[in-house]
């Protein structure tokens, strides 16, 4: 049984199908929709060090607070609490960082857009490169229904 689990969340249909595959496969636990405010790769330069963390302009924050609404819709929907977290730098490194300096963690659940060979290769893939290096196990749920 799980107590705590972390969602990635970006808006995307994947995203959504993850949080639904959350509530349903874990009913009593507790869910937590992270979203990642995505600095431009260009900028990291400026931003290294330990602890360092890009700004964000209030803006950026709101959106961020926007885009997580349907992920509170549905949990309201399925009689489920939902805690949201707004972080910013680039995805893949946060969802880690964040699921080991938030310790408690159980497992990550994060949805995939399934992109395979070439497309892969040039576009990267966030979710696996936080199967790779989480501390925590990951599940990738990918509706079924979508090709």
């Amino acid at each position: 049984m799980s107590d705590r689990i972390l969602v990635p969340y970006d808006g995307s249909e994947p995203a959504g199908y993850a949080l639904e595959f959350a509530f349903e496969t874990f009913p009593d636990a507790d869910v937590t929709a992270l979203h990642v405010i995505q600095i431009p790769e260009g900028y990291w330069g400026t931003f290294e060090g330990p602890g360092v963390r890009p700004p964000v302009t209030e803006k950026a924050r709101e959106y961020a607070d926007e885009l997580l609404e349907p992920a509170r819709e549905l949990a309201a929907d399925r009689g489920r609490d939902l805690e949201t977290e707004i972080l910013a730098g680039k995805p893949d490194d946060r969802i880690v960082e964040y699921a080991e300096e938030e310790e408690g963690y159980d497992a990550i659940v994060m949805g995939s857009h399934g992109r395979e060979g070439i497309t892969r290769v040039l576009l990267g893939s966030v979710a696996e490169n936080v199967v790779r290096r989480s501390p925590t196990p990951v599940v990738v749920a990918r509706d079924p229904d979508v090709k």
